[in-house]
């Protein structure tokens, strides 16, 4: 059986998407399947690394990253499917082609964002990219998402047309050597801190992270730090990145709150390494892959209590009221003072991490793939 994987969309890919492609990918060429033969569009890493619409200056280069992408999903990629014949097209970046197509498709919708918070996104690209989403979902077409949270999500939008399917994705693979470089730069092995990793999307909480931070510091009088890594948000209505810069000048915590923008794997591992604790009060998530590398490194974690975090964290968090900065405060104090729940939720985050390999993620995939064909 052949599985084309469409790998396109690793151009311009950032955080949680982009980590999906290529663990997929990395997966299927570690654990073969003696029935599946897996075929990629692209090299994954040289498809990551091609910087051509890379962060575009201007609305003519953002238009033609749009052009291309539709002229590869509406021509390219079918031709693909004409020259290699496969059994099943996986579309790992939300759109599928509009054409008819001899083969399965397996379509990953990673959450529900675009229906549930329209003010996040220009009306007009919504509009577009919402009409390429559902041209897509033709055919023998089967829906991929990443919670169960999400699913239920996708069916209040979509209906119960096609099936849709829960797949647990793996984490990032974080086994790069080390870059202290961050650590030295900002003097955070001399104090603790708090560590968040991810877009300054309007989603994410940030400015009450900030101002629950502020309350810390007054009612602790530690020496703790907070870090923010990440970049802006991916456009005008999601991007909270000036009104936390602001928020920080006002609460006078520029020599506490560190932002060092997009940061490197390596840098990303020892912030993980030596981080007190990782926070995400995140108001909606598709799945939240940060607590799991989090969990994964021995870091506590504090989560809202949005339902994806509570269904990937499974109890191995400590969880905080969503938007609530008071509720936060507690929490951080709590876990600032406890060192027995501190390393309980240590421990639990560990076992928790076990659940989310590569391995079972490609299994889980191929278990769809060879459902379909009885024959395998």
């Amino acid at each position: 059986m052949k599985v084309l994987l469409d790998l396109q969309y690793l151009n311009v890919a950032t955080t949680g998407i982009k980590t999906y492609m290529m663990e997929l990918a990395q997966a299927a060429r570690t654990y073969p399947h003696p029935g599946i033969e897996w075929i990629f569009t692209h090299d994954p890493l040289e498809q990551a690394a091609d910087s051509t619409f890379k962060n575009p200056s201007s609305k003519f280069q953002r238009l033609n990253y749009h052009l291309d992408y539709f002229r590869w999903k509406e021509f390219q990629l079918p031709d693909m499917v004409k020259k290699h014949q496969p059994d099943v097209l996986i579309c790992p970046d939300f759109v599928s082609p509009a054409a008819s197509l001899p083969c399965r498709r397996l379509t990953v919708l990673h959450d529900a964002f675009f229906w549930q918070m329209p003010q996040n996104y220009p009306r007009w690209w919504r509009k577009y990219f919402l009409n390429l989403i559902r041209k897509g979902l033709r055919e023998k077409t089967e829906i991929i998402t990443t919670t169960a949270y999400s699913k239920n999500a996708l069916l209040k939008h979509l209906g119960e047309v096609l099936p849709i399917h829960v797949v647990y994705q793996s984490p990032k693979s974080l086994t790069t050597n080390v870059d202290r470089g961050i650590i030295d730069k900002n003097n955070l092995d001399q104090s603790s801190y708090f560590f968040h990793l991810g877009t300054f999307d309007k989603r994410k909480n940030l400015p009450v992270l900030v101002h629950a931070f502020k309350t810390f510091l007054e009612k602790e009088n530690k020496d703790f730090k907070l870090v923010l890594a990440g970049g802006p948000g991916q456009s005008i209505q999601m991007n909270d990145f000036p009104v936390v810069e602001k928020l920080i000048s006002d609460l006078g915590l520029h020599d506490q709150v560190i932002l060092p923008g997009y940061v490197k794997d390596e840098e990303i591992v020892a912030l993980y390494q030596h981080a007190f604790a990782y926070v995400f009060p995140s108001e909606n998530e598709g799945f939240g892959i940060p607590i799991l590398e989090a969990m994964g490194f021995g870091v506590p974690v504090i989560h809202s209590d949005q339902a994806a975090l509570l269904e990937i964290s499974n109890g191995a968090g400590l969880i905080a009221k969503t938007g609530d900065a008071s509720d936060l405060v507690e929490k951080m104090i709590l876990l600032g003072r406890d060192k027995s729940l501190r390393e309980d939720l240590i421990q639990k985050g560990l076992q928790r991490r076990e659940h989310f390999s590569p391995q079972k993620f490609l299994q889980d995939f191929q278990q769809l793939i060879v459902d379909a064909a009885p024959s395998l």
